[in-house]
């Protein structure tokens, strides 16, 4: 131990640091994990034929699933989901509420994004006002129950919103509603029908992972030469301090 003394702060500072760094790391894989299980889930779905809108509430985990819906929107209750972003453009996403005649049961339906350039004109959008048929699947939020803020004593509408929650929704307008959005899959009454499943791709989280054991070894590195740095530095002015006394 006499050829290495990196000081009690350095080793105070790497004893926080050094487990923290490589917990993210590790925190990072595993998101990453759970990504590519969500995205694989995803796909399975997805690629299975659309349940009928009968069976919607009787699934235990709807998530992703596909559904096939007839009936009529709600013109008159429309949200727009703000900050929605498309090839670098600003825009929204149009929700509407959809009566399914089958069971009578109000969902809210993403209908796709629409650009939105200039803030001081409303987004332009029309609702199809005969009944229709639509295939949709169920989005969940991952990692967090999904949640939509939407004014209950709201007047004017459409209503601008950052956040969605269809049970307040439906307490608000008096309804019996399903409780997550479904969107709607490309077609006649949908606008730009495109959504990412996850923010953030397994291989994003590998990369950061990565970064976070990059530094924890950079930190580790630099410590250890620290540690011998100053051991040799003792160990010379030891040796000059004898030269002198002799």
């Amino acid at each position: 131990m006499k050829r290495f003394r990196p000081g009690f702060v350095p080793t105070l500072a790497v004893a926080v640091l050094l487990p923290l760094l490589v917990s993210l790391g590790f925190w990072q894989l595993s998101r990453g994990a759970e990504k590519s299980t969500l995205l694989q889930s995803y796909a399975e779905r997805r690629a299975a034929e659309p349940m009928a809108s009968t069976e919607l509430q009787h699934t235990a985990d709807p998530a992703f699933r596909r559904v096939r819906l007839h009936g009529r929107f709600d013109a008159e209750h429309s949200l727009l989901l703000d900050n929605r972003q498309r090839d670098g453009k600003v825009g929204v996403e149009l929700l509407q509420p959809f009566q399914d005649q089958a069971t009578g049961l109000w969902l809210l339906v993403n209908r796709g994004w629409l650009p939105w350039p200039d803030r001081r004109t409303p987004p332009s959008f029309t609702t199809p006002t005969e009944a229709l048929s639509l295939d949709a699947w169920v989005y969940v939020s991952p990692g967090a129950t999904f949640q939509l803020h939407a004014d209950p004593n709201a007047t004017t509408w459409p209503q601008l919103i950052t956040a969605v929650e269809p049970a307040r929704l439906w307490k608000a307008l008096e309804r019996d509603g399903f409780a997550y959005e479904l969107r709607a899959q490309s077609g006649p009454a949908t606008y730009r029908a495109d959504w990412p499943v996850v923010a953030i791709g397994p291989e994003k989280h590998l990369a950061y992972a990565v970064q976070w054991f990059a530094l924890a070894i950079a930190l580790f590195g630099l410590y250890l030469y620290l540690g011998w740095h100053n051991a040799k530095e003792n160990h010379n002015g030891s040796g000059h301090e004898s030269t002198r006394h002799v």
